[in-house]
C-alpha cells in the first residue's frame, strides 16, 4: 500500500506523490548542465528539492552522458567551530551515500589527503579526474554549514570551478532554504569572502512551486484509485484552500484524514474530515511545522512578523528580511493584500506559537465566565478579563516575545484558557490594517472582538475601531462585540488603574463593548 509522505524524500514505490521535476518545468535546468553552469536551487523545507533533485540526477546517469548524484552538507552541522573536522564528516558521509547512487564503474575513487580547507575540492577534482564522464553534482542542505566552514566550502568550489570539466564537476548546483545572498549573512558578511557575492560563478538562482490546485486533486485522488475511498469535491478544496498548495502541509492533512480520522476505506472524507485535520495538525506541532516555529525567534524574522500581525506596515523593514521570510516559506506575496502569511494553517500556527511563553506563564485562573450547565457567561467573561489585566497584565507584557503585539499574545493567552474548556478562538489580521481580529466561539455562544493599541502621537483609535469591528461582525453575521483598546503611550497610568469597560454605539448602530486597558 502507498501512502502520503511526511517524513523525507519521496520515494514513487511507496508514496502519492507528483513528480517533483515537474515542478521546475519553469526553468530549462538540462541547459544549464550542458552549458556546464553552476546555479542555485532554492525554497521552504518540505517542498520537493530533495526529491526533484534526486530525480534528476538519476535520470542524468540513466543517460548514459553523466556521473550525477545528489550529496548533503548536513553533517557539517554542529562542527562549525572546527572546519577540518566537519570536511572529513561531509566526505565520509558522500562516499557512503554515492556507493548507493552510482553503479560500481561510476562511483568515485577514494579521495587522496588534502590540506584542512582543501578536502571538499581536492575530492571534487579526484573524483571529476577519473570518472569516465562528467560529473554532476547537487550538494543538498547547505544551510547546514556556517560561519568559517560555509565560507571555506563556497571559496573551495569557486577554486575549483575553473578546472571543469576535466578537473572539476562540469555542472553544479547548491540547494537549501536560503537564495544566494543571504549566504553572505550565514558567513559572517560579504567582506570576508573578498567578493560581493558569496557564489558568482552562479549563473542563475531556481525556486520550486507548490502544488496547484489541479495537483493537489491528483494527488488526493491516487489514494482513492488505490483504495477505493473518495474525497468529496467540498474536501479537496479545502485542502488546496488551507495549504495554499505547500507539499507537506497537503501530504500531513490527507494522512491524518484516511490514517486516523476515517479508515473505513467504504467512507468518504468530507470537508469536515479535513478542518478536523486541520486542528490535529497544529495542536500536534509537528517537525515541520516546530521549525517553523522556532525560526520566529530570529531577528530578521521578526521584524516582518510583527507588523503582520500587528496590522502595521514594513516600510522601515530592509528587502533582504522581507526576502528571508519569503525563502522560508513563511511568508507569500500576494499581488492584492501585499506580503501576506503563507497559508491558513500558518496564520493559526505562527500566533499560537508565539502566544506558547504567556500562556505558560499563565496563573491559575479560576474559570468564573462557566454557568452551571457549563456555557459561557459573557458578561462574567468581561469581568474575569478586566480582574485578570488588573492583576497580571504588566508582568506579561514584559515577557512577551514580541513586544510590539505583547497586548495582542497576552490577550489571546488567555482566551486560549476559556476555549480550552470546549471551544474555539480564530484570528484575522494583514499587512496595513492596524488591528487582529478574535473570533471567539463556545457552544452557542460566539463572540467578535478587535484588537487595537493607542500608540505614541496616534489619536485615540475608537472611532476607527468602531468602524472596522462593524465590518468584522458583519461578515460574522453579529450583532454585538468586544472593542479592546491597550493604551501603550508613554506616560500612560498602570493597567491596574486605567482598566475599565463603556458602551458604545458603532456606526452600523451595533452595542459594543469598548475596554481600555
Amino acid at each position: 500500500m502507498k501512502f502520503f509522505n511526511t517524513a523525507g524524500p519521496c520515494d514513487p514505490a511507496l508514496h502519492y506523490m507528483i513528480p517533483a521535476a515537474r515542478r521546475l518545468a519553469d526553468y530549462d535546468v538540462m541547459r544549464l548542465i550542458e552549458q556546464q553552469s553552476y546555479f542555485v536551487l532554492h525554497a521552504p523545507r518540505q517542498v520537493g528539492k530533495t526529491t526533484a533533485m534526486t530525480e534528476l540526477a538519476r535520470t542524468l546517469t540513466e543517460s548514459g552522458k553523466y556521473a550525477a548524484a545528489l550529496v548533503s552538507m548536513e553533517v557539517g552541522r554542529g562542527v562549525v567551530d572546527d572546519l577540518g573536522v566537519a570536511e572529513h564528516a561531509i566526505l565520509d558521509d558522500w562516499w557512503s551515500d554515492l556507493k548507493y547512487q552510482l553503479p560500481p564503474a561510476l562511483q568515485p575513487p577514494t579521495p587522496p589527503e588534502a590540506p584542512e580547507g582543501r578536502r571538499i575540492g581536492s575530492a571534487l577534482e579526484h573524483w571529476a579526474q577519473f570518472s569516465s564522464r562528467p560529473v554532476v553534482v547537487f550538494l543538498d542542505e547547505i544551510d547546514a554549514l556556517e560561519d568559517e566552514t560555509l565560507i571555506s566550502v563556497l571559496r573551495q568550489l569557486r577554486s575549483g570551478f575553473r578546472r571543469r570539466p576535466r578537473a572539476f564537476p562540469g555542472s553544479l548546483a547548491i540547494i537549501g532554504l536560503r537564495d544566494v545572498q543571504d549566504y553572505k549573512m550565514m558567513s559572517g558578511g560579504s567582506g570576508r569572502l573578498g567578493t560581493p557575492s558569496p557564489f558568482n560563478i552562479s549563473v542563475q538562482s531556481l525556486t520550486i512551486r507548490d502544488f496547484t490546485p489541479d495537483e493537489v486533486n491528483e494527488l488526493l485522488l491516487q489514494h482513492t484509485a488505490r483504495s477505493g475511498q473518495k474525497f468529496e469535491e467540498a474536501a479537496l478544496l479545502r485542502v488546496f484552500t488551507l495549504t495554499e498548495g505547500q507539499p507537506w502541509l497537503v501530504n500531513a492533512l490527507a494522512k491524518i484524514c484516511v490514517e486516523e480520522l476515517e479508515q473505513d476505506t467504504t467512507r468518504p472524507i468530507t470537508a469536515d474530515h479535513v478542518e478536523r485535520a486541520r486542528e490535529v495538525l497544529i495542536g500536534r506541532r509537528q517537525t515541520h511545522l516546530g521549525q517553523l516555529a522556532d525560526k520566529l525567534r530570529e531577528e530578521r524574522v521578526r521584524r516582518v512578523i510583527e507588523p503582520i500581525l500587528s496590522g502595521g506596515t514594513l516600510d522601515n523593514v530592509p528587502e533582504d528580511d522581507r526576502q528571508f521570510v519569503v525563502d522560508l516559506g513563511l511568508a507569500r506575496r500576494d499581488p492584492v493584500s501585499g506580503l501576506a502569511i503563507a497559508n491558513p494553517i500558518y496564520r493559526e500556527v505562527i500566533p499560537r506559537a508565539l502566544v506558547g511563553g504567556p500562556h505558560d506563564s499563565l496563573p491559575f485562573i479560576k474559570p468564573t465566565w462557566l454557568k452551571a450547565d457549563g456555557s459561557l457567561d459573557t458578561g462574567k467573561l468581561l469581568e474575569a478579563f478586566l480582574d485578570f489585566w488588573r492583576q497580571h497584565g504588566e508582568p506579561l507584557l514584559k515577557a512577551a516575545p514580541y513586544h510590539e503585539i505583547a497586548p495582542h499574545l497576552v490577550t489571546m493567552a488567555f482566551l486560549h484558557r476559556v476555549v480550552n474548556g470546549g471551544g474555539t478562538l480564530e484570528r484575522e489580521y494583514a499587512i496595513g490594517t492596524d488591528r487582529m481580529d478574535l473570533y471567539l466561539r463556545f457552544g452557542a455562544v460566539r463572540l467578535g472582538i478587535e484588537l487595537k493599541v493607542w500608540r505614541d502621537v496616534r489619536p485615540d483609535p475608537l472611532k476607527r475601531g468602531l468602524e472596522q469591528l462593524d465590518e468584522y461582525l458583519n461578515g460574522l453575521n453579529l450583532d454585538t462585540g468586544w472593542l479592546a483598546i491597550f493604551d501603550r503611550r508613554t506616560g500612560a497610568p498602570p493597567i491596574s488603574e486605567r482598566a475599565s469597560t463603556e458602551t458604545a454605539s458603532s456606526p452600523a448602530g451595533r452595542r459594543i463593548t469598548v475596554i481600555r486597558a
